[in-house]
Order: C-alpha cells, then structure tokens, then sequence
C-alpha cells in the first residue's frame, strides 16, 4: 500500500475485517469483503499503474472461479478509465470527493470571510487544536470518551469497512490532531496517507458533546496547514455520497430502479445520514475540483444484489435489521427527549 497506493481510500485496507487477495508475483493487493455472494472492493486494486487491467482480470477471474461477482466500491479515475466503455462492466457515480493542493489552502482561507468566521467562533470558545503523535494517541481515554460521545449521536449503528470508526487501535502512519477547549478534548480528525499522490485524506471527524460550532472546521484548517508546510501535494475530504458537485453526468447504464432509490434516500433518509450537511461542510472550503467516485460492477447491468451487499459491507450484518435498529434507536431519542421535557415543565 505505501510504494503502491493511489485512491484515497487505500489506506483503509488495513480497516478491521477487510480481507486481503494478494497478486502471485507478490506486487499488488485487493481487499474486500463478501457479502451476499458479492466481494466488495475497497476503491481499486493497490498495485503499479501499468498492472493495474491484469490485477483486475486476475482478481476477477478468482471470484468467478467462485461462483462470485465483483463490485468495486468507491473506484476513482484510474479504475473508471480502465473500465469505462467496457459491456461488460457498469458504473454508477456515487458521488463527488472533494481535493486541494495544501500549499493554496492558506490563500483560499484569506479570501473568504465565511470560513475564517467559522475558525474564528471556535477560537473564540477558547478551542485549540495540537497534533498528537500516534503513539501518543492510540487507545488514548479522552479521544475514547470523544469517540463514544459521537457515535451515540448517530442515526444508524457504527459504520464500518471504508468508515471504521475504531481506527484508534491502528494509527501507525496516520496523523491525528485533537481539538481541546481547556483540558478537555472536545474533538479530534484522523488522517491517512494517500502515498502514489504525496497526499493525505482526512477520513475521521469525532466531535464530543463539548465542541463548540467551528470545532471540526479550525481541525480541517490546522490539519490542512500542517500537511502543506510538510509539503504533501494533495489532501481530500472524501467521499460525500450523492453529491452533485462533481459534475458528471450520471451514467447511462444506470438502471432505473437505482435512479429513483438515490433520489429517495437523498431526499428522505436525513434521519440517518446528513448527505446534504456533510455536502455542504465540504463544499464551504471551496475545493480546487471535485472527483467523480463510482461503484463498478463486473456485469452490463447493476442489479439491486450489489446495493445489498454494499450496504451489507458497511453495516456487517443485514442492511434491513440495521435501518431496523436506526429507527428503534431514533424513537428512543425522541421518547428521552419527550421525558426530558415534561420533567422540564
């Protein structure tokens, strides 16, 4: 992954329960879980540009030998342009990740009043943000009370293949910087290295029940600014699903019935994940360009197994039980606070 890794989520093959299919020459690796009959690809295969066609047959014709199919979640241009105008092969654009050279992140702070306002509210709630070495912060009890806080806030159970939140226990090459107001951690991000692109995605934002607005912004902005006097060449936020910004018209292939999901889920599936909110939190640090994010799937139409399976892969068990237990959760939210507030009166 470190002499080979070029999409941004190739660090997060290391992610806990991620399997690994390594190349007989010993020069490439995919990782992946099954799910429903599906191996779900984590990005793209990790190997040497000029490889990358045979490392795809070569991985394909495993799973077929199966009984298998493929879906690689969260292919960029590298794979899509291998893969594109190919029959056999369809593609769905799951969204718009967000990138910027470091060294202009200063300039664009400078121009736009919006984001220093919102750096500025943080540091106005006394927030200060530090980075600590990973050796200094794995399994660290504050940035674990910090993570606990957070995904008690969720809509759905934790998340895990390409958004493990329990990434505290794997830090080796990673950066973290934690955001305190006084003594107490209030937030932290965790970025990981995109090595083929002298970069970085910062692919965690933890945010505790103390932090102020602007906690995860003046996070972004230190990191950012830490990570260009470094002098890395790129850093991205990552995936924001379903946004538009990328501006790339949706595939042909598309069937219908996966056109009119996505409109739904965009429209009313806020109870369980902000797609417009994360969208817009992104979009606020005006990225230099968007990059178009897809799902491929080794077969000409995308059939509604491979959303399963890659719902299953981020959920680790059955999509339906765990939209099940977001909604139980969600009523039990809404009957504290019912409790809360007849106490009040």
């Amino acid at each position: 992954m470190l002499a080979h890794g070029w999409n941004a989520t190739a660090y997060q093959l290391i992610n806990p329960g991620i399997a690994h299919w390594f190349a007989p020459e010993g020069d490439a690796v995919v990782g992946y879980v099954r799910r429903s009959g599906v191996h779900v690809v984590a990005g793209a295969p990790v190997c040497p540009l000029e490889r990358l066609p045979a490392i795809a047959a070569a991985f394909e014709a495993m799973v077929h030998a199966a009984g298998d199919r493929v879906c690689y979640f969260g292919a960029e241009g590298r794979l899509e342009t291998h893969f594109h105008g190919d029959p056999t092969h369809a593609r769905v654009l799951l969204g718009g990740q967000p990138a910027w050279h470091p060294a202009g992140w200063r300039d664009m702070v400078a121009r736009h009043a919006s984001v220093r306002a919102q750096l500025n509210r943080a540091r106005n709630k006394d927030v200060r943000v530090e980075e600590w070495s990973p050796a200094h912060a794995q399994g660290h009890p504050e940035l674990e009370r910090c993570l606990r806080e957070w995904l008690a806030t969720r809509g759905l159970p934790p998340l895990h293949f390409l958004v493990e939140p329990a990434t505290l226990e794997r830090l080796f090459d990673r950066r973290i910087f934690v955001a305190r107001r006084g003594d107490t951690v209030v937030a932290f991000l965790v970025a990981s290295p995109v090595p083929r692109r002298n970069g970085w995605l910062i692919e965690q934002f933890v945010r505790g029940r103390g932090a102020p607005n602007g906690t995860n912004d003046l996070l972004v902005d230190t990191a950012v600014r830490a990570m260009a006097d470094a002098g890395a060449d790129y850093v991205t936020l990552g995936l924001s699903p379903l946004s538009r910004h990328a501006g790339v018209p949706r595939a042909t292939e598309e069937p219908l019935w996966l056109r009119g999901l996505l409109v739904w889920v965009r429209a009313h599936g806020r109870r369980f994940y902000n797609f417009d909110g994360l969208d817009h939190f992104k979009a606020k640090f005006r990225p230099e360009r968007w990059e178009p994010i897809y799902a491929i799937a080794d077969q000409p139409r995308f059939e509604p197994r491979m959303l399963y399976a890659i719902a299953a892969a981020f959920t680790q068990q059955s999509p339906v039980i765990a939209v099940a237990r977001g909604i139980g959760r969600a009523v039990g939210t809404e009957a504290r606070r019912g409790i809360d507030w007849l106490r009040d009166r």
